[in-house]
């Protein structure tokens, strides 16, 4: 089969490779009709997550047909229509059972690489490295979907692929960091990074009753984005970020903060965006604060952060003093996928949200590797891609 793999940083190839096969009996094998780039492909794709290896095949937001299941696949059968969220859950052990799909400890099959790490291991991610697994990701003609009774959301009819695609990440992702904000109707949300995460965290947290949304972003399309799904933008290129939202909050702050950017934040004008590049240069911290030193300053006393956005090492000059002092909550993780996903299948049946607003670019699997470096650099206001293999 095709598929896009990794051969390093800034090498995405389009790759003839073994197609999957049946490995355990709770397996399926999916024929993938639509993936997409995901913002923390960009991490892989700028090598500053560990344990890849040359030819991994990438992606981690897809769906498709199944079309083999194994023995023990009882939910599943041939010609289902499915989208695979990107955590790998067993849905027995006690994480799973507590809705912690994200920590599912029967998934990573490389969990000793992982404690070793982290500590713990999270659950197995598709197409993300070896220290969640090492498993094939999406970005491909077929997946081998392991423990694919539970790890898969139905499709029903009438829905077309951009309109449920996202049910497999970004959404839930947005969804869940809004909902980690206990947000009330009198709140201020902030959201910094107009992305595709960042997006469905102003529909979510609109959905979600806050009173405004604000997003913090340069990029003057995914601005006008954010601004149509009832955000109020802030261009830190042409004013201050401090400043408006001191105005936009009347000197008190915003009560949520969702940092949606992740490890690689970058204000080119900021002192401290220059000091984490060079650190980063030199090998001596791993992922960019920037947001997060941010977050910390502006957040009323008492609030919330929440970070969806992916962080993978180490981080410097974090002001643990104002955290503290200020008693700000911080709520982070992968995505609980299945915990949302009926809930948010729903608002799409009932045109409470139609998720294909956020393609702004498609093309077929082979262009995957030029799409990659389109992504990258925001061209022609790209906000997602999706592929067709």
């Amino acid at each position: 089969m095709k598929a896009l793999c990794w051969h390093g940083k800034n090498d995405i190839r389009y790759e003839t490779v073994p197609d999957p096969r049946i490995e355990d009996a709770r397996d399926a094998i999916v024929n993938v009709s639509s993936c997409a780039i995901c913002g923390s492909d960009l991490h892989l794709f700028h090598h500053f997550i560990p344990a890849m290896e040359s030819g991994d095949v990438v992606g981690h937001e897809f769906m498709g047909e199944v079309m083999e299941v194994g023995a023990e696949t009882r939910d599943l059968k041939v010609g289902d229509r499915v989208v695979v969220p990107f955590t790998i859950t067993c849905g027995e052990c006690e994480q799973c059972r507590r809705g912690n799909f994200s920590l599912c400890e029967r998934s990573n099959r490389n969990k000793a690489l992982a404690d070793k790490v982290f500590g713990h291991a999270g659950a197995g991610l598709f197409g993300y490295s070896h220290l969640t697994g090492g498993y094939a990701g999406g970005q491909a003609e077929y997946v081998r979907v392991p423990f694919a009774d539970q790890t898969h959301v139905k499709v029903p009819d009438g829905l077309t692929d951009e309109q449920v695609l996202f049910l497999g990440d970004i959404f839930p992702t947005g969804w869940q960091a809004a909902v980690q904000c206990d947000i009330e109707p009198s709140d201020t949300v902030a959201i910094w990074g107009a992305g595709p995460v960042g997006q469905f965290c102003v529909r979510s947290a609109v959905l979600l009753g806050a009173e405004q949304v604000v997003v913090i972003d340069n990029v003057p399309e995914r601005l006008a984005m954010a601004e149509a799904g009832g955000a109020i933008a802030i261009n830190f290129d042409e004013e201050s970020v401090l400043a408006r939202l001191q105005e936009l909050t009347r000197g008190k702050g915003p009560e949520k903060c969702i940092d949606a950017v992740g490890l690689e934040s970058h204000v080119p004008r900021s002192l401290d965006s220059v000091y984490d590049r060079f650190k980063q240069a030199m090998m001596l911290e791993s992922d960019r604060a920037h947001v997060l030193r941010e977050m910390i300053y502006v957040c009323r006393p008492g609030g919330i952060l929440s970070i969806p956005g992916v962080y993978g090492g180490l981080i410097d000059k974090v002001p643990m003093g104002p955290l503290m002092n200020k008693a700000l909550t911080v709520r982070t993780g992968q995505t609980h996928v299945k915990r949302w996903t009926d809930e948010l299948l729903g608002l799409i049946e009932e045109g409470q949200i139609d998720p294909s607003f956020v393609v702004t670019h498609s093309a077929g699997l082979e262009q995957g590797p030029d799409m990659y470096n389109t992504f990258r650099d925001k061209q022609d206001g790209c906000v997602k891609v999706v592929l067709k293999p």
